[in-house]
């Protein structure tokens, strides 16, 4: 009977979850063509996995996908955690700031990426035209144009999107840690670098990874802001994985090739968790958790 109570949540997890999944993960071994619908059922084995092998397009992605995360999660953290420790030493003021602090994350990154792109537009936008009235360049910097300058305009809006989520998280580290053990430091003659560097950085660890795991996830899936500020260019300097499979799905056609793009991505998914969830253990370890 208590079986028969899960059968709707059942269904709904079976409808929505794992049948895609199972046929994203058939398609993978098929030509499938979404122009060819009968194509769904010529299956052709390894053959498109063996073809993303020797994409140079893919591992150029799926490398940047890569340093994409990592440097962005190290920026975000790093901002995250200054931005927690300042509104956390506020007394006065505090939660007005800790709601202003949470408006990027309530923008739609399609929203941010259209800001952006008109913000770092070689002619009209704002930062060419402040640097101009400043008098520190003379000509435009080509901000989306230039391959470098690109990636670097894309990780900024990111950043300035989703710093707030470590922040927020890392605040509430903040006012979760116990008094005590920073009075008897105080007590004791350690000045303040060394009760953050001994005590509070130890204690927010947790934290931090657990804000690490959530975020790999989301940033490695990034596809919305590129494809708004750059869409992939210049000649794919900007090409992140989910834009790369996007391309090759839904303007190639070419499904099955896209859904063996997704399952070997899956790899750097798995690979970011299982990083910080042994991090995380070992944090809690140290700070005398579950093992």
């Amino acid at each position: 009977m208590p079986y028969l109570l899960l059968l709707p949540a059942i269904i709904v997890i079976l409808a929505v979850v794992l049948v895609p999944l199972l046929v994203s993960f058939w398609t993978s071994f098929t030509s499938y063509n979404l122009t060819k619908p009968a194509t769904l059922f010529n299956f052709v084995g390894l053959r498109n996995y063996q073809r993303l092998m020797g994409n140079e397009d893919f591992w150029w992605a799926f490398g940047r996908t890569f340093i994409f995360v990592t440097i962005t999660l190290n920026l975000e953290m790093l901002l995250g955690l200054g931005l927690a420790l300042l509104i956390n030493k506020i007394t006065w003021g505090q939660r007005t700031l800790r709601t202003i602090m949470m408006f990027p994350m309530m923008f739609s990154p399609i929203l941010v990426g259209f800001q952006f792109k008109y913000i770092f537009n070689d002619s009209i936008g704002l930062v060419n035209n402040a640097l101009f009235d400043l008098g520190l360049i003379t000509q435009p910097i080509p901000w989306l144009v230039d391959g470098t300058l690109a990636n670097f305009s894309i990780i900024f809006a990111e950043i300035w999107m989703s710093t707030s989520i470590f922040a927020i998280l890392l605040l509430a580290g903040l006012m979760a840690l116990p008094k005590d053990p920073i009075e008897a430091a105080k007590v004791d003659g350690c000045n303040p670098l060394q009760v953050f560097q001994h005590i509070t950085l130890p204690f927010l660890m947790p934290f931090v990874y657990i804000a690490m795991t959530i975020r790999s996830l989301d940033v490695a899936r990034a596809y919305d802001m590129v494809r708004i500020m750059t869409n992939g260019g210049p000649a794919g300097r900007t090409e992140l994985i989910w834009t790369l499979m996007t391309r090759t799905g839904y303007q190639n056609s070419q499904m099955g090739m896209a859904n063996a793009m997704g399952y070997v991505s899956i790899l750097l998914s798995i690979f970011f968790t299982v990083f910080f969830f042994r991090k995380l253990t070992a944090a809690r370890t140290f700070m005398g958790g579950a093992q």
